[in-house]
């Protein structure tokens, strides 16, 4: 299991620092004022819906269902699922589109009304919209196809799929002399790149011989299995875009650059969330339901809590450093260009909001995952629309004090309340149970993290004075020399309050977890035994 999630998260990795790149050349290009912020809601629109229809509820429906058959009644059965499920969604993926594109000035009035103050703002998000909407349908069919490779134990195309956004934005917004403005460069460049990410997971889907068609539909049980399951999915994907949708629809009545500011934060604080969370999230439900299929609950237990302890040990350094040295973090990343000290400033704030919610948003998905390994969706979804109330609630109260702090926050808490809300209901159907190993190993990171804060407190003045008469590169200069004593000091923590016989154990743990898993689905085992040919072509 720790090969796949380290898979994942590498790809994800590169995903985050090329979509860096990409976000420093929009922050040179677009700045943080009015067309960058007409390109963020039109960049979003179409994620917020992929999010509800598509991957988070999807995901969480489709891929036990899609394992499940294809252990249990064969390759065959699979594939006739897969393709009734393609053709559904292909054609509510058309039932959206087409009134979505003829109605997109009424849908910006509902969603950015602010934006309706200012005329030319408005007309350019409307024409914004009506070139990357079109991305949903594309992004749709690489979650279902990217859904099918990740039963299969395929991680690699799906997570290296964001990549070409990145590359392909960055393209377009270099040939910007080309274009009528940056913000439509940008756009076309993510109407391009969903093409080109189909062709990448589909392709990769048809040479695992496991590509979707269209077929006549037929509600039998799997499928009827599939939407009790995808409906409260649904209901719980489309609570939390609620709360984002709030943020965007009280961000165009702030200042401009407010949802710029968000944008940014939120691209720094999602690096660990992609990277770990979802990384070791996405692994995990497939995992645990191949083993509680073969009715192994402690083997599933413990790749849980193995799964946890990897993710907070890559995320709490992300946590100290976004709290301690949020400031330097944005002026050495986009300060430049059309983005100045006060776009970084109040995008430094905005992301300490966001940081404060950063260990529930990485824990969540290894949290829920024994609720979607079982096919109960509905519970984590009481949760989420408990914790999305509460962060809408605190959106307005907060907004008129701390502007886009205060959404952020909101959003901070209201991950707080979900993350607890499901802990306490895995108790309760006793779905998760910590054993002694997690315990110790929760208060030994967290004294890994505290020393990492301390150490980052008294060197960031000291590193400030040593490259204070640099004129150039010294931000970038000062946060590569505190991630670099971060990192020998907290890799040494660990080193030191684990030992190497910890790191050999979690080794071992998941070696025999996927020999495990291997052995106990044999159809599957052909995909497997491929793994690594299959990583290597792509």
């Amino acid at each position: 299991m720790l090969k796949k999630i380290l898979t994942v998260g590498g790809y994800t990795l590169l995903s985050r620092l090329t979509g860096f790149m990409r976000d420093i050349m929009l922050a040179a290009i677009l700045g943080a004022g009015p067309t960058a912020d007409a390109f963020f809601v039109a960049f979003r629109l179409p994620n917020h819906f992929r999010a509800i229809f598509a991957e988070g509820a999807f995901n969480a429906a489709f891929i036990p269902a899609y394992a499940r058959i294809r252990t249990q009644e064969g390759e065959r059965a699979a594939d006739e699922f897969g393709d009734r499920i393609f053709t559904l969604l292909f054609a509510s993926q058309i039932v959206l589109l087409v009134p979505a594109l003829l109605f997109t000035p009424q849908v910006i009035e509902v969603l950015a009304p602010g934006f309706s103050r200012e005329p030319h703002q408005f007309a350019l998000a409307v024409s914004l919209t009506r070139i990357t909407f079109p991305y949903l349908l594309l992004i749709t069919l690489v979650t279902l196809w990217g859904g099918i490779l990740n039963a299969l134990h395929r991680f690699a195309a799906a997570a290296a799929a964001p990549i070409l956004l990145n590359l392909t934005m960055m393209v377009t917004l270099a040939c910007v002399a080309f274009f009528p403005s940056a913000g439509y460069a940008a756009a076309w460049g993510v109407l391009i790149s969903g093409v080109l990410q189909a062709a990448l997971v589909g392709g990769d889907t048809f040479y695992a011989g496991a590509m979707t068609f269209f077929r006549a539909l037929r509600l039998d049980g799997d499928v009827r299995r599939f939407f009790k399951a995808l409906i409260p999915a649904t209901v719980g994907s489309a609570g939390t875009q609620l709360a984002l949708f709030a943020d965007t629809i009280i961000a165009s009545f702030l200042s401009a650059g407010a949802i710029s500011a968000l944008y940014y934060a939120d691209r720094i604080d999602q690096l660990p969330i992609g990277v770990i969370g979802i990384a070791v999230g996405t692994v995990l439900v497939p995992e645990m339901t191949h083993r509680l299929a073969a009715g192994d609950e402690a083997g599933a237990r413990s790749a849980q809590n193995r799964a946890i302890e990897f993710a907070l040990l890559l995320a709490i350094p992300c946590v100290v450093g976004f709290l301690v040295v949020p400031g330097l973090i944005m002026r050495a990343l986009f300060m430049r260009g059309a983005f100045n000290a006060a776009d970084a400033h109040a995008a430094a704030m905005t992301l300490m909001a966001y940081t404060i919610g950063l260990v529930p948003f990485v824990l969540i998905r290894s949290v829920v995952a024994p609720f979607y390994a079982r096919g109960d969706t509905a519970t984590p979804v009481k949760a989420a629309l408990i914790g999305t109330a509460i962060n809408i609630v605190f959106k307005v109260v907060l907004m008129g004090p701390l502007a886009q702090v205060g959404l952020a926050l909101a959003t901070s808490i209201g991950a707080w309340i979900n993350f607890i809300l499901v802990l306490v209901f895995a108790h309760r159907a006793r779905v998760i149970a910590a054993d002694g190993e997690l315990k110790v190993s929760l208060v030994k990171l967290a004294a890994a993290g505290a020393a990492l804060a301390l150490t980052l407190l008294l060197a960031d003045p000291l590193v400030t004075r040593l490259l204070s008469s640099w004129s150039r590169f010294r931000n970038e200069s000062e946060l590569a020399l505190l991630a670099l004593l971060g990192g020998l000091v907290y890799g040494g923590l660990v080193l030191v309050l684990f030992g190497r016989r910890w790191v050999l154990l979690m080794k071992r743990s998941a070696e025999t977890a996927e020999a495990a898993a291997i052995s106990s689905a044999a159809p599957i085992e052909e995909t497997e035994a491929g793994l690594d040919q299959g990583l290597d072509r792509v």
